[in-house]
């Protein structure tokens, strides 16, 4: 089937997917999670294809680790699509209702944007939180993985494909396998509602560029930490360690660490060194050199970059309003962080980045749909309309207007 008729049929699907309860929906989702379940070693089996050619193309550790699935990963997948499965259906439930003083009763509804089409790099983990999420939504989905993921994600599509045939329509899911596909995938506005990438730089602009179609854009994470002067010293280690090393390669890892000039000296020389312990090459200003030979100077680039990996650059502000006006310069609306006691401060930092995500004590890594309860996410929207943050079901729907009279008339 070409890319047009696809997409004709995912349209018409759209339609008939309104006739389908909640429960249908539900029933289709929990039967992904047993599908998986039941074909855990098939899965296995093909993401260890993709694997063996990710060596041989001698791709870096961190694609390798996106790229990755192991029982632990498929196990996730499962729970994950759980979770959504008992999640409340958000498709055509009314958030708000107002009675004007003519009397006419104006509601707000949530409904499916429609059909969505989602182009991704690396991580076939995808496949399962988006078709969930699109199920629960009531959207239909088009699918376009990278060839690095080629047989796992072919695999994970046929099973959910094969798991949700019994209780909805056709073409709710679809996959597109074809790189020459995707400039014409973007161009048909006529069929197509919404396109999502989710990937690197290059991918994410390209699709910006080029697509007739509205997109919701899921950039680079190059997210940072700031450590404020009253911070308590084990806090601060305990969570710029996480946000950096528990997962280098994800967009929600820092890249950058900013600690402010008050904050002890003993302090920063003791988390450089934590930093060192676990094989991090740290990246820093002159002030930061200063504290081990081992540190590398940064450079301009540097704070420019989204490393995906053991990498980290460290800076040395004089103020609170300097490294706010770092991260304002060079942060991509991802994910930042502020470590610190004061009040004043905490809400200066709120209120002036623009970002998907702010976290106060805590680490960058848990702005992920599923540890914000989402379930899982279609990814983490770094542009502002319609969804700005991670993208669960309810982020798949938009609200409408539904308007009740008994007869009233504009005047």
């Amino acid at each position: 089937m070409d890319i047009l008729q696809l997409a004709k049929k995912a349209k018409e699907a759209e339609n008939k997917l309104r006739h389908f309860s909640s429960q249908n929906k539900t029933e289709a989702i929990l039967s992904i999670a047993a599908h998986l379940q039941q074909r855990l070693g098939e899965i296995i089996a093909a993401n260890k294809q993709d694997i063996e050619t990710a060596q041989a193309n001698n791709l870096s550790s961190a694609m390798i680790d996106r790229l990755t699935l192991n029982e632990q990963r498929v196990m996730a997948m499962i729970n994950s699509a759980k979770e959504i499965a008992n999640q409340e259906d958000p498709a055509y439930k009314i958030i708000d209702s107002i009675t004007r003083p003519n009397g006419l009763v104006v509601k707000k509804q949530l409904v499916p944007i429609g059909v969505v089409a989602m182009i991704f790099e690396s991580r076939p983990n995808v496949v399962i939180d988006a078709a969930a999420l699109a199920i629960r939504s009531s959207n239909i989905l088009i699918l376009k993985g990278g060839k690095e993921a080629h047989h796992s994600n072919k695999k994970l599509a046929e099973i959910v494909i094969d798991a949700i045939t019994p209780h909805l329509c056709p073409n709710v899911i679809n996959m597109v396998s074809s790189k020459e596909e995707i400039s014409q995938l973007i161009k048909l506005n006529q069929y197509i509602d919404l396109i999502i990438p989710r990937g690197g730089e290059k991918l994410v602009n390209f699709i910006i560029q080029n697509s007739s179609i509205p997109v919701i854009a899921h950039n680079k994470g190059l997210c940072h930490t700031y450590i404020h002067f009253d911070a308590d010293y084990d806090l601060a280690e305990k969570i710029a360690l996480n946000a950096k090393v528990q997962r280098p390669g994800v967009c929600n890892a820092t890249e950058t660490l900013l600690i402010h000039n008050k904050w002890p000296s003993p302090y920063i020389s003791q988390i450089i060194q934590a930093f060192l312990t676990h094989e991090v090459e740290i990246r820093g200003c002159p002030a930061i050199q200063k504290y081990d030979v081992n540190i590398k100077a940064a450079s301009e680039d540097d704070w420019n970059t989204e490393y995906l990996s053991k990498i980290l650059s460290i800076k040395i502000v004089d103020s609170l309003e300097n490294g706010i006006a770092h991260i304002q310069r060079y942060g991509s609306k991802h994910t930042e962080a502020f470590i610190g006691k004061e009040k004043n401060a905490i809400a200066k930092f709120q209120q002036e980045i623009d970002a998907s995500c702010i976290v106060i004590n805590s680490s960058t890594r848990f702005n992920d749909g599923g540890e914000l309860g989402l379930g899982a996410e279609l990814g983490i929207s770094t542009n502002k309309l319609h969804a700005y943050g991670p993208m669960g079901a309810r982020e798949l729907t938009i609200p409408r207007f539904v308007v009740i009279g008994q007869g009233q008339i504009r005047k």
